[in-house]
């Protein structure tokens, strides 16, 4: 084990190398980050699996190289299990979507909306919330009680302080029509 672990070290390394030096590889970054943890994940010598240890080791990879953590919430346990047997089998390209779609989300749910501050515009999936999800933002906007624009990209944009505004309307009583 230990020759095991050394040698994963040396390839997160080189990818590292790779990365600070903006070399070219092979493959997207989030299929080499999948190959790496899938790689991490099969050194552990017992049956229960490694997966809370080698989801923070990736985090701490992904830090190193900067960017952002990300999050495998319990609902994709089933496809984060399937992609790492199938990485396990030699095509991580599946694992990459997932970790690739983990960052692209925390990208959007943690670091723009804080990067463009509560008034400048960002997408409807930056501001998504406990209490409001995508969708309802979604349809708050196309139906104009949530101060939003349509780019010609096909995306919801909104800020902050607009969906602020909409949660404080949202439970006041509109007054009725008298016509």
């Amino acid at each position: 084990m230990p020759a095991q672990v050394e040698q994963w070290v040396a390839e997160v390394c080189a990818l590292g190398q790779m990365v600070e030096k903006g070399s070219d590889t092979d493959r997207p970054l989030p299929e080499d980050l999948a190959r790496i943890h899938n790689r991490f994940e099969r050194i552990h010598p017992f049956l229960d699996g490694n997966g809370r240890t080698g989801r923070l080791v990736m985090n701490l990879v992904l830090v190193r190289l900067g960017y952002p953590p990300i999050i495998i919430f319990k609902r994709q346990r089933d496809a984060y299990l399937t992609a790492l047997r199938r990485a396990g089998a030699g095509d991580c390209g599946t694992l990459g979507e997932l970790i690739a779609g983990a960052m692209e989300d925390n990208l959007n749910r943690f670091i723009v909306p804080n990067a463009a501050g509560p008034a400048r515009m960002v997408p409807l999936a930056a501001l998504v919330d406990e209490e409001l999800s995508l969708a309802a933002l979604r349809q708050a906007a196309q139906r104009g009680r949530l101060n939003a624009a349509q780019g010609t990209d096909g995306v919801w944009r909104s800020s902050r302080t607009s969906v602020d505004a909409y949660k404080a309307a949202k439970h006041q009583r509109r007054p009725r029509s008298t016509a």
